[in-house]
């Protein structure tokens, strides 16, 4: 919504809106662009009367400015039917889905057509370092976005991406999750059948091989000509170093890019073969692509480096699934090798709370030396699953400034530090940095 309000500013509109508990960086980015939010949902928010109101997906029946704009019969609508109305419909669209990945291969494939001079719009989940901006309409025909499978808003309960209208579409993966909405895998399967059904027959559809929940969606019909990425797929990579951060890229058995960047792990090598992949299709040679890569900046909160104290490194990632934890750690693991990794994980998402990764989260995290697992007090599924499968390593805390006093009296020179949150975890980044500082100040 954040993305979107920034679209409206850009093409003109007086923006303003309505959240809760608002952190960095969308917080940051809407206060440099000038976008009052107010705190909250409450009925006066909309006594400026706008002209019309987009609902974002977390909007509730019984909410005060829901209630308050139904009564009014002021003109509303959704966030992605918004876009499709204003922005995306005679546009080549770029869409990138799945459950993993999806925000990383947008700011990838956005960065690679803006390297080419292509000067695309985008709309991401996050902020790209290489734009600063999460969103931006462009001058061109091409328009990036990424293609969440969440609900679009109260009053239309099918998934965002159906609104999207894309040409080339890059599905990276799909597994259970957001339970809130989805109560089992053939639900998510249905919603990504429906937007495959849209996809136009001379458009381009980008996949992981050999995903056997992807295989399923398009066995139930597929009408536009298919690219498989990863191990024997049409497009694959073969690593030049242990955690990712050098590897080639090869297309039908021919080396076509090669890239040398910053990133780590294998899930952003499979993200970036989806990136190259979809660029090929709107144009883009293989080898400009890789270039791109190799001054492409990561998605702030995607093992994001947010300081260093006495040789003890904090990083920031938005892991919220198992999948993404294990995968964030590999990559970690990979890069630092026998140096301890201390991970500080809050289990906020829809999902987490309400179990639905309880049998799986402890083996996510057993790349970690250590792990701290905040619970609070309103935690309703049983975390003690968690520590009875890891042992001793494992610690769970009610209170943030718990886990902030415990790892900082035990990192030591050489730690990382891995904080995994879709929230703002208490701003416990700061917290942990100015502790750690405190004790070498008082050593």
């Amino acid at each position: 919504m954040a993305g979107i309000a920034s679209l409206a500013r850009e093409l003109g509109h007086q923006v303003s809106g309505s959240d809760e508990n608002a952190w960095p960086p969308m917080s940051d980015q809407l206060r440099a662009e000038g976008i009052d939010v107010l705190p909250g949902y409450a009925a006066d928010h909309l006594e400026l009367a706008p002209d019309q109101v987009i609902v974002g997906n977390a909007l509730t029946r019984g909410m005060p400015v829901i209630e308050h704009l139904l009564n009014s019969q002021m003109a509303y609508t959704s966030g992605p039917a918004w876009l499709a109305d204003n922005l995306l419909r005679q546009r080549w669209v770029l869409a990138v889905s799945g459950t993993h990945g999806k925000t990383t291969t947008s700011a990838m494939l956005a960065w690679i057509l803006d390297w080419a001079g292509m000067n695309p719009g985008f709309l991401i989940g996050g902020v790209p370092q290489n734009f600063n901006s999460s969103a931006r309409v462009g001058s061109s025909p091409f328009f990036v976005i990424e293609a969440d499978e969440y609900d679009t808003a109260f009053f239309d309960k099918r998934s965002k991406f159906v609104h999207y209208y894309p040409r080339t579409l890059v599905i990276n993966n799909i597994e259970h999750d957001h339970v809130d909405i989805f109560p089992d895998l053939a639900s998510i399967i249905r919603q990504f059948h429906h937007l495959v059904r849209i996809l136009p027959s001379q458009g381009g559809l980008i996949h992981g091989h050999a995903d056997k929940n992807v295989e399923q969606v398009l066995a139930q019909g597929c009408w536009t000509p298919r690219q498989s990425v990863g191990d024997g797929g049409d497009w694959t990579a073969k690593l030049l170093s242990k955690d990712g951060s050098r590897f080639d890229i090869y297309r039908g058995g021919k080396a076509v890019a090669s890239i040398d960047w910053d990133l780590i792990g294998q899930h952003n090598v499979h993200n970036a073969l989806s990136a190259v992949c979809a660029a090929a299709h709107a144009g883009v040679i293989a080898e400009h692509a890789g270039d791109a890569l190799g001054r492409f900046k990561n998605v702030k909160r995607r093992l994001e480096t947010r300081g260093q104290v006495g040789g003890i490194t904090v990083y920031d990632d938005f892991a919220h699934h198992p999948t993404a934890i294990q995968t964030t750690l590999a990559g970690l693991r990979a890069k630092v090798g026998t140096d301890r990794i201390l991970a500080l994980l809050d289990p906020r998402s829809a999902s987490m709370r309400m179990g639905l990764h309880g049998d799986t989260l402890a083996g996510s995290l057993k790349a970690a030396d250590r792990i701290w697992l905040h619970s609070p007090a309103e935690t309703t599924w049983n975390t003690r699953a968690v520590t009875d499968a890891l042992g001793s390593r494992c610690e769970i805390a009610t209170d943030v400034q718990q886990i902030v006093t415990a790892v900082a009296n035990e990192a030591r020179c050489g730690d990382h530090l891995l904080v995994m949150s879709n929230g703002s975890f208490g701003g416990i980044h700061e917290k942990l940095l100015q502790a750690l500082g405190t004790l070498e100040r008082n050593q």
